[in-house]
């Protein structure tokens, strides 16, 4: 005996009304949701109009309580992500409001020169002979140069005082920032990070987090910081 789904079941109409315990649905996405109390009553209703030649066997109904089971599981875990999500941006947030006013390093090969220069390191993965830093403007002309000579392996720190080659003062500015040197007998260009001033913080939703916003460099992201000094 089969169950004719024209015939209004008493039980299933007032579920699609009301939760549970009699309370009222208050919106169309209530309505529509099925809590686990309603998934086993609704299994408790398909078992007493089930056809008694043809019950549901066994394994069918765990499949189908698994299911449940397993799709509630899935949206608990989602909520949990979303509030660890939600923990780490802010813990993000109130470490990255710390910064404002700070000098940190980032991976850069421009700086901004604000009336005293500009500072960062160079990154040497190797012993460095004749390590030169040349400072050029936008347009690629040569500023300045640092003769840092031979330098071991780690990071080298250096120092520009915002003078050109003839020792006057330059228009603050960005200004690029080139290594040269000698590895094993080649030529190389290691890889330069400098200092530069937080001005404020943006925070964002999103797992990337805060972003500094540095002086005449724009956005970064906290997590490519390498190192915080005081501004």
């Amino acid at each position: 005996m089969s169950i004719n789904t024209t015939v209004s079941n008493p039980y299933l109409d007032s579920m699609r009304l009301e939760t549970s315990d009699g309370a009222k649905y208050e919106t169309e996405e209530e309505r529509s949701e099925l809590t686990q109390e309603d998934f086993f009553a609704l299994l408790t209703q398909q078992l007493a109009y089930q056809d008694p030649f043809k019950p549901v066997e066994n394994a069918e109904m765990i499949s189908q309580m698994t299911s449940f089971s397993t799709a509630e599981g899935i949206t608990q875990l989602n909520d949990q992500i979303g509030d660890m999500n939600a923990l780490m941006s802010s813990s993000q947030a109130l470490q990255a409001s710390t910064l404002v006013g700070q000098n940190v390093l980032v991976p850069a090969n421009t700086g901004h020169h604000s009336g005293d220069g500009i500072d960062g390191i160079v990154a040497l993965e190797l012993p460095t002979n004749n390590l030169t830093i040349r400072i050029e403007d936008e347009t690629g002309q040569v500023i300045s140069t640092i003769e840092m000579g031979d330098q071991s392996a780690g990071n080298v720190k250096f120092e520009w005082d915002g003078t050109d080659l003839a020792g006057n003062p330059v228009e603050p500015g960005n200004y690029i920032i080139r290594a040269n040197g000698l590895q094993d007998g080649k030529a190389t260009e290691p890889p330069t990070a400098v200092y530069a001033n937080v001005q404020s913080v943006s925070l964002s939703n999103s797992l990337d987090g805060a972003t500094l916003n540095l002086s005449g460099l724009g956005g970064i992201k906290l997590s490519d910081v390498l190192e915080v000094a005081e501004g």
